[in-house]
């Protein structure tokens, strides 16, 4: 089983120059988690994640607490919005590098994947890089999960 046969194709994308703002707002409008970004020619070449969009909300002292557990509320800081300067930046300033997959790849090893790099979504690619497909660990899983019952049924 390859991964071409159960992901979604129609993918939601954001070009290279549009900006953060572009970008935050197919996530909401889409209600998607991964937004993957492509050159002129459509080829892959980063993702924007909801976490990479909402660090733009966290407090900058954030990253200095190890543990959030005693922390009941940030206080003034929840009401704080990114400044219309950081929301105009280029979507390639906070996207992160592209783990994807090609279109022939193996359930078995896309789902491996995307457990050791912790990813929920996966984009797959053609041979020459453009993006034709986007794979949730719910698609793959479901996919393997479903070939179980020609073993119940061959009992």
């Amino acid at each position: 089983m390859i991964i071409r046969d159960f992901m979604k194709r129609n993918v939601f994308y954001v070009h290279k120059n549009a900006t953060i703002f572009d970008a935050a707002e197919i996530v909401v409008n889409r209600h998607i988690g991964l937004l993957p970004v492509l050159d002129d020619a459509e080829r892959l070449i980063g993702v924007v994640g909801l976490k990479d969009l909402l660090t733009l909300e966290m407090p900058a002292f954030f990253d200095l607490i190890s543990d959030v557990d005693f922390v009941h509320d940030f206080g003034a800081v929840e009401t704080s919005h990114p400044s219309q300067e950081q929301l105009m930046q280029p979507v390639t300033s906070i996207m992160q590098p592209a783990t994807s997959v090609e279109e022939n790849c193996g359930l078995l090893r896309a789902y491996a994947l995307m457990l050791k790099r912790n990813l929920h979504d996966l984009p797959v690619v053609s041979s020459t890089g453009k993006l034709v497909g986007i794979a949730s660990r719910v698609d793959i899983g479901t996919a393997i999960l479903a070939t179980w019952k020609n073993i119940k049924d061959a009992q």
